[in-house]
């Protein structure tokens, strides 16, 4: 058995052909970088955004969670520094009017586009947020932003979390949310885009104690990489050097995926002292400071930061999960390795044929799993072929509804990986197919 590399071109063809992702407004020839989530697309999404969400609050008595407005006041963004240095140097091409980051091109060759030499204009400065008016006239309403990141909701209504949910620090918020950026360039399917949705959690500390807690979500935040069932070769740590760290920032580490275009940032982990909520008391006028309960001390905490794209997310777990794997002579099957708990469909029932009754018991089993998991019932094709179109969805799981069903009241259940098929009686179905995702070792 010998398997092939992803690409993207491989990924993006299976997510069109399999409805995980399309092109937004296709049929008026897309929209540059914006992604449109299908039906198995969607799912896959939310199910990654569960799974962070119960691993970030559910798991920890001591992180809440928060849903905050994209439109928010502008002084928010002066506070923060997003409107005086949320900014890409960009020039153009005088010939083809094609627009670069000047920091990603060497302005001395000749376009990438057209190839013309000289052509390129001086950089300027150019802000990545999008900006719009709040009321009916332009002229007269309110600029407001779309959001850049989710970070800034939550530390706006620290104050209202503190003084209503009796949380005391150490503690945590979280918000899984959209946020916007006016990106000069977009490449890479849905890795870079102006649309995306973050998970951020902000982790209040009392100065002195940040860096432990920053070694603390480091590990953590590698860990539950590794309980999605991403390989572990595939993940690894990347240390900001005094120049790469941002504004805010004493301390920071990415960590990086190994995706199809090569090691690439997949989440943050930022030490970024009390720098937000200082700004942001300073600009509100607001008085941001805790006291704690015990010493009477009051103080502006510091904050740890975990932040992860969702949106790459996904891509991360589809080009981690993607495996074209040669059996035999020329028969390869294409395969998504998703661990079970967020693969789109969890189990898929078939009927060995349709006829002799065998379609209508499926049915009642595919009824009954339904309460528990994600479902698919196909009863349409030769039945390799069907355990085939479920293999490239990433189902993990299949159960056959066959002649001796009917006999014995057994199924076979299939395992994606392996292709091993066993024995199992209808009654402790749901009982089995839970076993084997708690105990979900991946194969391939």
């Amino acid at each position: 058995m010998t398997s092939s590399e992803v690409t993207m071109e491989k990924l993006v063809s299976l997510c069109k052909r399999r409805s995980f992702i399309f092109q937004s407004s296709e049929i008026y020839g897309g929209l540059a970088s914006a992604w449109d989530y299908g039906p198995l697309g969607v799912e896959l999404k939310n199910n990654i955004k569960d799974f962070w969400w119960r691993e970030m609050t559910q798991l920890h008595e001591n992180i809440v969670g928060l849903d905050a407005s994209i439109l928010m006041h502008s002084k928010v963004w002066e506070a923060s520094g997003h409107v005086e240095n949320f900014t890409d140097p960009l020039v153009d091409c005088k010939q083809c009017k094609s627009r670069f980051r000047a920091d990603q091109i060497d302005l001395e060759a000749a376009c990438p586009v057209c190839g013309t030499r000289d052509s390129f204009t001086e950089p300027r400065q150019f802000n990545l947020m999008f900006k719009t008016h709040i009321g009916p006239v332009e002229e007269g309403g309110d600029v407001v932003y779309l959001r850049p990141e989710t970070a800034q909701g939550i530390f706006a209504n620290f104050k209202n979390v503190v003084q209503t949910s009796r949380v005391k620090i150490p503690f945590g918020i979280a918000q899984v949310g959209k946020a916007f950026r006016n990106e000069i360039t977009t490449k890479n399917f849905i890795f870079r885009t102006v649309e995306f949705e973050q998970m951020e959690m902000q982790f209040f500390v009392k100065p002195g104690d940040e860096d432990e807690w920053f070694d603390y979500w480091k590990k953590n935040r590698m860990t539950y990489y590794e309980k999605l069932g991403i390989r572990k070769e595939k993940l690894r740590f990347h240390r900001h050097e005094d120049d790469e760290l941002a504004h805010y920032a004493k301390d920071a580490f990415d960590i990086e995926f190994e995706f199809p275009m090569g090691w690439q940032e997949l989440e943050g982990i930022h030490s970024r002292t009390d720098f937000d909520l200082s700004r942001h008391q300073e600009f509100s006028g607001k008085d941001l400071t805790y006291i704690d309960d015990q010493t009477r001390e009051r103080f502006i905490p510091y904050v740890v930061e975990t932040s992860a794209g969702l949106t790459r997310s996904v891509l991360m777990v589809l080009a981690d999960a993607y495996e074209e794997e040669t059996i035999g002579e020329g028969d390869v099957r294409t395969v998504l390795h998703f661990h079970p708990v967020v693969a789109p469909v969890t189990v898929a029932v078939l009927p060995l044929v349709k006829k002799d009754g065998l379609a209508e018991i499926a049915k009642e089993v595919e009824l009954a799993l339904r309460q528990d998991f994600a479902t698919y019932y196909d009863k349409g094709g030769a039945i390799g072929r069907r355990y085939r179109r479920q293999d490239e969805i990433g189902t993990p799981y299949c159960v056959t509804i066959d002649y001796d069903t009917k006999e014995d009241k057994t199924v076979t259940l299939r395992f994606r990986d392996s292709m091993e098929q066993v024995r199992v009686p209808i009654a402790g179905l749901t009982e089995r197919i839970r076993q084997e995702m708690k105990n979900y070792k991946r194969i391939g």
